[in-house]
Order: structure tokens, then sequence, then C-alpha cells
């Protein structure tokens, strides 16, 4: 299943589901030669896909940031945890599930607009506070960044005008450092 309909996905959990909840999973990883096939090898040894995968660079050069999104129970994400841990490439893993964190998502949408659609689609991109960022005579594109839910309802809002191309990220995130009231 291509990555933008897994993250489409906003099936409820039935009842067999109910220990199974997404886990986003940071990686700080060196940047080495099959560092990404070992830590993705890992989740499918244990037969679970991952919803996203976003990687890119961190403040440090010779180091990437891998942000995993994967649904398994408490245990066996624990225990990729764990395993993911003792990789030689590996800097440091925190499931930040049970962790108060900041994450955001990005789409870039090409939708087909006319002279009459373009104002209402323009609407819709700023209530959404999305930006323009390519424009033809017969197509808008935009791009949103927000919540998976943000950017779930984007695409739902855009899709009555025909959606010709989407490019979707994967979730990042970073763990927050303020805890407390302000």
């Amino acid at each position: 299943m291509p990555m933008s309909q897994a993250m489409l996905n906003t099936q409820a959990p039935g009842p067999a589901d109910e220990k199974v909840k997404r886990h986003t999973i940071s990686i700080l990883v060196q940047n080495k030669f099959g560092a990404f096939n070992r830590i993705a090898g890992l989740f499918a040894a244990k037969g679970y896909n991952i919803d996203s995968l976003s990687v890119g660079p961190t403040e440090d050069e010779g180091v990437s940031r891998m942000t995993i999104v994967a649904r398994g129970d408490d245990q066996i994400i624990e225990q990729i945890t764990k395993q993911l841990n003792k990789l030689i490439d590996i800097v440091k893993v925190i499931d930040l599930t049970f962790e108060s964190f900041v994450d955001r998502e990005l789409v870039l949408v090409k939708v087909h607009s006319t002279n009459d659609t373009r104002p209402e689609i323009m609407q819709i991109a700023e209530i959404f506070r999305a930006k323009v960022v390519d424009i033809s005579p017969k197509t808008l594109t935009l791009e949103a960044t927000g919540s998976q839910q943000k950017v779930d309802a984007i695409i739902k809002m855009l899709k009555p005008f025909a959606i010709k191309e989407m490019a979707r990220t994967g979730r990042v995130a970073l763990k927050r450092e303020f805890q407390g009231e302000v």
C-alpha cells in the first residue's frame, strides 16, 4: 500500500486491535551506509509495517533524525526499541508515544482549477493557512503543514476539485522540553 494511503487510513480500531497503538519513534542515527536498511529491517522482522518514515539532517552533520510511525502493541515496540539501541550506528532512540511532543506533516497538493473554482480553492487554502506555491491556467499547487488531522482535513476539502497529484511527508517530531505551566 502506498504511504499516502497508509497514512489516510483512519478506521477505528476493533476489539482485536485494542492493544495496538500508533507509536512515534524518534531515532538519531549516524550517517553510515546501510543504517537505514538495518533499522527498517527490525520492523519488517517483527511483521510491522511502517506507517510513515521521515529522515533528515540534524544540527550535527554526521547524524540524521528518523521519525518512524508504526502500529504495534507496547511490548513489541519496546522490544524493537531495545534492539534498535543495540545497533552500532544508533545514537539515541526515543518512543515519543508516552512523551509530550510536537509533530508536523507537510503535503503538496496539485488541484485542478478553473476561473470559477479558483477563489473557493484559495479560500480553503486561507482557512488552513496553506500557501499557494505554484499556479497554472488549469491547476493550483498548495503547501500545507500541520498535524496529521489538519493535513487529512485539507486533503478531504480539496478532493471535490479533483486532486491531480499529491506528495505527503511522514510525521516529523521532537520531544517537548518545557513541561511546566506558563
